[in-house]
């Protein structure tokens, strides 16, 4: 055996033994000590621990690499198959909305919370059922935008490499990459035969999370794209601004939102909602907490929220408070239905890990996962309108129906 494959072997059996140690510290993370573990055991029928350190596991991936060694034609990349072991560890949970990032896939998810980002102008969602991941926003003026890809679009590849199915954090970070550099995008559109490609530049893209305007009628319109650090402040102050100009009533506007951040929806709801219960948790052990408002602020105009199929998660803890304290009126479609809570776990070597850690709640008690929640006036957005980048207020029918509930029209 030559020296390159004999520092090959040398390199890829020191990858898989990391890999068995990081895996001891992610148990460590994960198990909070003999006694919870006893206690998962008799409140939720657990049956231990996964067993990854035993004996039998070692000896098995000892024996699978001899047999890589030996028999596997190409050369081997050991980072990438240390990765893999610890993705496929989480993807063996069978949750779909469980991952493992690498350094830097949580990097790139941690750029997208905080305000700006070189990408292309586009937000996506993922059907967890199928893997299908689409278009549902295209930022006005962006490099999208200019490129020519719609809303509706569906993604098949970014740069050569397929997407469907993969977690939608690496998907956004097969997006974004250096200013001014080129992303590849093919996607399947509905009416043509052929997968269509955009090449299409990256740039710095501001995130807007919150717009606002007054409507006719006295009627104030805030739009939230999504629950991140910036959006609270945004919406407080589009809150403050339409206020002073006299606001009579109040749309909200969460269609495609997919959730966000539960601190700032909870702040959001707190401006508009009387003292009380805004959502609780439950985990795997009965332990419940809660979000409530208090009694400093409270909105006592008319109110209505937009919300339709990709409204998600904590768009639906808004829809849900909302509902529940009769303080507004839905309108629109039935929202997503994503009624879990992800944790994301950083590690020491900076990459992490997302779980499944709660269920979360309405007011009244519903857990809407799966279920979603379902409008008080139901109005399909106009199947025209649908592959539109923008929408006219005169053209949007469900905002429309909207103004018409609150009077305004």
């Amino acid at each position: 055996m030559d020296e390159r494959k004999q520092r090959e072997k040398r390199q890829f059996w020191k990858g898989l033994a990391v890999g068995i140690v990081i895996m001891l510290v992610v148990m460590e993370a994960m198990v909070f000590g003999r006694q919870m573990l006893n206690l998962a055991q008799k409140k939720a029928g657990a049956s231990g621990s996964l067993g990854l350190t035993n004996s039998e596991v070692q000896k098995k991936l000892e024996e699978m690499q001899k047999l890589i060694e030996l028999y596997y034609l190409d050369e081997i990349d050991p980072e990438q198959v240390e990765n893999y072991l610890f993705k496929g560890t989480v993807a063996g949970l069978g949750d779909t909305y469980a991952a493992y990032y690498t350094q830097e896939e949580y990097q790139s998810m941690l750029d997208s919370t905080y305000g700006s980002y070189c990408g292309i102008g586009v937000e996506i969602s993922q059907n967890m059922s199928t893997g299908i991941i689409t278009i549902v926003r295209i930022f006005e003026g962006s490099p999208a935008m200019e490129a020519g890809l719609l809303p509706g679009d569906i993604l098949y590849q970014v740069d050569g490499v397929e997407v469907t199915g993969e977690d939608l954090t690496k998907v956004v970070s097969l997006i974004k990459g250096e200013e001014h550099t080129t992303t590849l995008i093919s996607v399947v559109r509905e009416g043509e035969k052929d997968y269509l490609e955009f090449e299409t530049e990256r740039r710095t893209i501001e995130v807007p999370t919150v717009s606002h305007e007054m409507l006719e009628g006295q009627v104030g319109y805030i739009a939230i794209t999504s629950f991140d650090d910036v959006t609270t402040e945004q919406f407080l102050q589009a809150m403050d601004d339409l206020e002073a100009r006299g606001m009579k009533a109040l749309i909200v506007d969460l269609r495609n939102n997919g959730g966000g951040l539960v601190s700032s929806v909870c702040a959001i709801l707190d401006r508009l909602l009387p003292e009380g219960l805004l959502v609780y948790t439950e985990d795997k052990y009965g332990n419940r907490e809660e979000e409530s408002s208090d009694a400093e602020h409270f909105f006592d105009k008319p109110m209505a929220v937009l919300i339709n199929g990709n409204s998600a998660s904590a768009s639906e803890i808004f829809a849900g408070a909302i509902k529940d304290y009769e303080a507004g009126t839905l309108v629109g479609t039935t929202t997503y239905g994503k009624g879990i809570v992800q944790k994301i776990y950083p590690m020491s070597d900076g990459t992490a890990v997302k779980l499944t850690v709660s269920k979360y709640y309405t007011p009244a008690g519903n857990n809407i996962h799966g279920i979603g929640i379902e409008p008080d006036v139901e109005v399909e957005l106009e199947k025209s309108l649908k592959n539109d980048v923008v929408v006219s207020k005169e053209e949007d029918n469900q905002l429309q129906k909207a103004l018409e509930v609150l009077g305004a029209e």
